[in-house]
């Protein structure tokens, strides 16, 4: 005769913010990455344009590697396999490429011509990165 204990649930269905968090950051970090990572190839030169001056080489090669990043990453965060290499692969990449997305933010608030609500913009996102960070941590973690 089988056993009719209850059991506890799955770790995805157990309520807790950091778990239905985490099993749901997965979902919308590789959504974003893939996306993000798709125009490096599809339009590349606002990318090339925030890549740090002081890095050597063409501008587009950054692009293109950085875009390659962002795909692998997003496939290692959708297939359940590598998920969490996947979520501490997302962390590395966000801080990797924060120099780049603040060399925006200052030719952004820097260019006279820019739109207020543009340079705005570009100043909000920098923190943004933070909660991001959080969540793929988050996945990293499960």
């Amino acid at each position: 005769m089988s056993d009719l204990r209850p059991t506890s649930p799955s770790p995805a269905l157990r309520s807790g913010s950091k778990t239905r968090s985490g099993a749901k950051a997965h979902s919308w970090l590789s959504g974003l990455l893939f996306f993000m990572g798709a125009l490096h190839f599809v339009a590349p030169k606002p990318f090339d344009k925030i890549v740090p001056p002081q890095l050597p080489g063409d501008p587009r090669t950054y692009t293109y590697a950085s875009g390659v990043a962002e795909l692998g990453v997003a496939t290692a965060l959708a297939v359940p396999r590598t998920r969490r290499l996947g979520g501490w692969l997302a962390v590395a990449l966000f801080i990797g490429v924060f120099p780049a997305n603040v060399q925006m933010t200052v030719d952004v608030v820097g260019n006279p011509k820019a739109p207020k609500v543009f340079k705005a913009g570009v100043l909000a996102r920098l923190p943004l990165q933070i909660p991001m960070i959080v969540a793929a941590l988050r996945v990293a973690r499960r």
